[in-house]
């Protein structure tokens, strides 16, 4: 485990600022910790691009996913503390690979911060719905799928960019190269999440064999391609 961070051993509870998180385990605490440090920096962003909006409804459209993000993060930070976590100890391992990936990947326009919203979001919703089949505790199972619902940000991203491309196509080119550097940019925070983070890394890696993780890897794949598809962009 890495050093500092307030989790058991692999085999027990998590124990978090000298107490035991009861019936959440290190990688449920890895994950909704995670999670939610990703609902809150997506609420920051989602607001922060408001201001890129070329209309008052696009503005008001991103505000109002902004605010179901930030619900979202609330109902994983309550969920955390009514386990006898601690919320903020929960999300402090995950806040430098998260913001590292932000800072690489600033949008230069509206268009790139949709098309961040929409596939790298998309990414990373697709790998914790994954994980989250892993989770023994129903509750913490139904509160994960619940957060990782789409609050109307997919249809909302793909007809701006598709209306863009049609109005403008020397566009898409640009955009294609976007969407390919998200992925390799969240490729790259996802491996240092996962060597630095065991417990969350053998939650997804008890699914199955090697051959398991190679197929969702392909299903992520598969996802993405058609996400950039969606929008009329080759991935």
């Amino acid at each position: 485990m890495t050093p500092g961070y307030p989790l058991g051993s692999r085999s027990g509870r998590a124990a978090v600022g000298g107490t035991v998180a009861v019936g959440l385990d290190a990688a449920t605490v890895d994950l909704l910790g995670v999670l939610a440090y990703g609902e809150l920096t997506a609420f920051e962003r989602l607001a922060s691009d408001a201001r890129l909006a070329p209309s008052v409804g696009d503005k008001t459209a991103l505000a109002s996913m902004a605010v179901a993000e930030f619900g979202h993060f609330s109902k994983l930070r309550d969920h955390l503390a009514a386990s006898g976590a601690d919320p903020e100890a929960a999300m402090t391992p995950f806040v430098k690979a998260l913001d590292d990936f932000h800072d690489s990947t600033e949008p230069n326009d509206w268009l790139e911060g949709l098309i961040k919203a929409y596939v790298g979001d998309g990414l990373a919703t697709d790998f914790y719905r994954e994980v989250a089949g892993s989770l023994q505790d129903r509750q913490t199972r139904e509160l994960v799928l619940e957060v990782l619902a789409d609050t109307g940000q997919a249809a909302f991203a793909v007809a701006r960019v598709t209306e863009a491309i049609a109005a403008e196509p020397a566009v898409a080119g640009r955009l294609a190269l976007w969407g390919r550097r998200l992925v390799g940019e969240a490729i790259i925070q996802a491996q240092r999440v996962a060597v630095e983070r065991d417990a969350l890394t053998e939650l997804l890696v008890g699914q199955g064999d090697l051959a398991g993780i190679v197929r969702l890897l392909s299903r992520l794949t598969d996802n993405h391609t058609a996400r950039m598809a969606a929008m009329g962009l080759g991935s």
